[in-house]
C-alpha cells in the first residue's frame, strides 16, 4: 500500500494492517505478484511484403511500487502500447521466413526493448512470447533482395571481426544509418576461409577495439574493475579485464592487477552480442546468459560503456 499524508508519499506500508489517519491519508493499493496480458493479434507487413497476423503474451510484475505509482497514471495501458509498438518494430525490419524460424530470438530481443522503457516506471517484463497466427500473405519477390541481404552480411562479419580499415578492397565505411543496420545482422558464416590471413580470437578483438573509447569521464562514470571469464567456442575459457578505475582506463588479456569489483563469466557469441548492442547487460543476466560474481548494481554499470561504443 502507497500512503499519501497531506499530499506527500510516505514508505511503503503492509502487507497486513496498515493505521491510516482519516482525512489526512489517501492511499493506493499495488499488486506485487507477476501478472500477463496479450497483446491481441494485429496485421503487419514485414520487411519482404508478406502479411502476417501476429500477437503476443507477456508477463511482467511491480518491483517498485512507488515509481509505479508516481511516474504513470494508467501503468497497465501504458505497457501494453509499450508493448505493441515494440513488436511491429520490430517485426517491419525482418522478413518472413526470420520471424517463423526464430521467434524466441525476437521474443528475446522484445523483452530488452519494453524493459528499457518500463523499468523507469518501476515495472518488469519477465517474459515474452511471440505468436504468429496466420501468414495472410506471402511474400512479394524482389530481384534486388539478396543482393542487399549479401551486401549486408559481408559488411557485418567484417564489422564484427574487428577490421575497420576497408571495405570491400578500400571502399569507404558506410554511413552511421548503414552500420545501425549492420549490426543487428548476425554473421551467418564463419570468420576466415580461403586465402584469409589468420585472425586473433573474436574476444580479444573485440575488447581491444574498446580502447579508443576509454576516457577519464567514463572513468567517473563508471568507476570499477571487471574480470571477463569468456568461455570460448572450443570449450575453453579465456580471461581479460576492463578496469575502469584510475587513469582512462584500461583493457587487455590475462587478470587484472587489483581485485575486480565484478568477474562476469559468458560465452564468446553473448560477448560479441553485447558489444554490438544487440544484447543488454540486464536482459543477458535475466536470462542466464551472463553470469555475476559480485555487485550487480556494479555490473549494470557496464551499460555506461555500451553508451560509449554507440
Amino acid at each position: 500500500m502507497i500512503v499519501f499524508r497531506l499530499g506527500r508519499i510516505r514508505t511503503p506500508q503492509g502487507p497486513g494492517v496498515v493505521l491510516l489517519l482519516p482525512f489526512i491519508d489517501s492511499f493506493q493499493r499495488v499488486d506485487l505478484r507477476t501478472r500477463a496480458f496479450s497483446v491481441p493479434p494485429c496485421k503487419l507487413a514485414s520487411k519482404d511484403g508478406a502479411v502476417l497476423s501476429v500477437g503476443a503474451d507477456v508477463q511482467f510484475r511491480i518491483w517498485d511500487p512507488v515509481l509505479s505509482v508516481m511516474t504513470v497514471k494508467d501503468l497497465n495501458t501504458a505497457t501494453r502500447m509499450t508493448a505493441q509498438n515494440a513488436m511491429t518494430k520490430a517485426l517491419l525490419k525482418r522478413p518472413l521466413r526470420e520471424i517463423q524460424m526464430e521467434k524466441p530470438k525476437i521474443s528475446d530481443q522484445l523483452l530488452l526493448e519494453i524493459n528499457d522503457v518500463t523499468r523507469a516506471w518501476g515495472l518488469e517484463v519477465d517474459r515474452v512470447e511471440l505468436a504468429v497466427e496466420a501468414v495472410l500473405q506471402l511474400p512479394q519477390d524482389s530481384p534486388a533482395g539478396p543482393s542487399l541481404d549479401s551486401t549486408l552480411q559481408q559488411l557485418a562479419l567484417h564489422f564484427l571481426g574487428g577490421g575497420m580499415a576497408s571495405v570491400a578492397g578500400g571502399a569507404p565505411l558506410p554511413e552511421p544509418d548503414t552500420l545501425d543496420m549492420v549490426n543487428e545482422v548476425e554473421p551467418s558464416a564463419p570468420h576466415g576461409g580461403a586465402g584469409s590471413s589468420p585472425k586473433q580470437p573474436v574476444a580479444e578483438g573485440l575488447l581491444t577495439a574498446l580502447k579508443p573509447f576509454l576516457s577519464e569521464a567514463l572513468v567517473s562514470q563508471v568507476g570499477a574493475c571487471y574480470q571477463f571469464n569468456v568461455v570460448l567456442p572450443s570449450g575453453t575459457q579465456s580471461i581479460y579485464f576492463l578496469d575502469l578505475t584510475t587513469g582512462q582506463g584500461r583493457v587487455g588479456h590475462g587478470e587484472p592487477d587489483a581485485i575486480p569489483d565484478v568477474v562476469v563469466e559468458m560465452a564468446e557469441e553473448d560477448l560479441q552480442a553485447l558489444l554490438c548492442r544487440e544484447l543488454r547487460p540486464l536482459g543477458a543476466y535475466m536470462s542466464g546468459r551472463l553470469k555475476v560474481k559480485g555487485d550487480l548494481a556494479v555490473a549494470m554499470k557496464l551499460e555506461a560503456v555500451l553508451r560509449a561504443l554507440k
